[in-house]
C-alpha cells in the first residue's frame, strides 16, 4: 500500500509541474479521490488557492500560471488578447500599462473559479466567436513541452493570429493574439470598454504589422465596425504596410455607423469619430 502511494505520488510530479493548476476533475480523472487530495493538501505536496482547485506549492500565485494551465493541461481554448497581448508584446510606448485586468478571448468561458484565485489582476472575457466565428476549431494550443517532431499545427496557429510568448524558468508557452488580431480585438471594443484614445496611441506604434497576416485576418473579421476604424486609424498614421492591403477584397458593409454621439463623421468610412481625432496625428 506504501508503494502505492508513493507511486501515486510520483504520477502526480511528472503530470503536475510545480506552480500549474489543476481542478478538482482533472484530479480525479488521473485516479486521485477526495480523500487522497485532501491527504495531500494536509501533508503540504498539494496547495488549494480556490476551492476545488490545486497546485503543488511554488513561489507566488501568478496570472500567467492560471492561464498558462488553463491552455494547456485543461485544455480551456482561452488566449490573452486585446488591450493585455499588445501590452505583453511591448506596444505600451505612450500608453499607461493597467495590468489590472488581463483579457481573456475565446469560444468558451472561462470556469468560475479563476476569478476566486488570490491575485490582485481581474479577469475580463470577450466571446471570439462574434469576431471571427469558428476560427479556433481546428487549431492546436501549444504543449508545456513542445513536440518539435510534430508542427502539423503550427500554421493554422499562426493563420488565426495567435502567438505563443515563453514564460518564466521553463519557457512555458502563453498563448496570445499576435498584434494583427489584437488591434481588431480592441477596436471592436470601442466605445465601449476602450477608449479612442488609447486606440489611436496604439495604432500609431503598430509600425510593423505583417501585412498577408493582417489581410487575412481582416477577411475573415465579422466585425464591420472593427474593419472601418482599422482603415481609418491606418489612414490616420499613415502606415507603410497599408499599400500591401487589398482593402477592395474586404466587406466594410454599408450604411453608417455612428459611435459616438456629437463626434465627427468620415466620409471615407462612414463612421462617426471623436472631434478630438480631427488633430493631426
Amino acid at each position: 500500500m506504501r508503494e502505492q502511494r508513493a507511486g501515486k505520488l510520483n504520477q502526480l510530479e511528472r503530470l503536475l509541474p510545480e506552480g500549474l493548476l489543476v481542478d478538482a476533475a482533472w484530479l480525479s480523472s488521473h485516479g486521485y479521490s477526495p480523500s487522497l487530495r485532501a491527504k495531500y493538501v494536509a501533508s503540504g505536496w498539494l496547495e488549494q488557492p480556490a476551492r476545488r482547485v490545486y497546485r503543488r506549492p511554488r513561489g507566488q500565485l501568478g496570472w500567467q500560471q492560471a492561464v498558462i494551465s488553463l491552455q494547456t493541461l485543461l485544455g480551456h481554448r482561452l488566449f490573452v488578447g486585446g488591450r493585455t497581448a499588445l501590452e505583453l508584446q511591448g506596444y505600451t510606448h505612450y500608453v499607461t500599462l493597467s495590468r489590472t485586468q488581463i483579457h481573456l478571448h475565446g469560444p468558451t468561458k472561462p470556469p468560475t473559479w479563476l476569478a476566486a484565485l488570490p491575485i490582485k489582476e481581474r479577469f475580463v472575457y470577450r466571446n471570439s466567436a462574434p469576431l471571427f466565428g469558428n476560427d479556433l476549431d481546428q487549431v492546436a494550443f501549444p504543449a508545456l513541452v513542445p513536440d518539435h517532431a510534430s508542427s502539423h499545427g503550427d500554421q493554422a496557429f499562426r493563420d488565426a493570429g495567435l502567438r505563443a510568448l515563453p514564460w518564466g524558468q521553463w519557457d512555458w508557452p502563453l498563448t496570445v493574439s499576435a498584434p494583427e488580431r489584437a488591434i481588431l480585438e480592441l477596436l471592436d471594443a470601442l466605445p465601449d470598454h476602450e477608449s479612442f484614445h488609447q486606440a489611436d496611441m496604439l495604432m500609431e506604434s503598430l509600425s510593423n504589422l505583417a501585412p498577408r497576416r493582417m489581410q487575412t485576418l481582416l477577411v475573415r473579421c465579422r466585425s464591420v465596425k472593427a474593419k472601418r476604424l482599422f482603415f481609418y486609424f491606418a489612414d490616420r498614421h499613415r502606415h507603410a504596410w497599408l499599400k500591401h492591403l487589398d482593402q477592395a477584397a474586404i466587406d466594410l458593409g454599408s450604411g453608417k455607423r455612428m459611435l459616438v454621439k456629437d463626434g465627427r463623421y468620415d466620409s471615407a468610412y462612414q463612421i462617426t469619430v471623436p472631434k478630438e481625432l480631427d488633430e493631426a496625428p
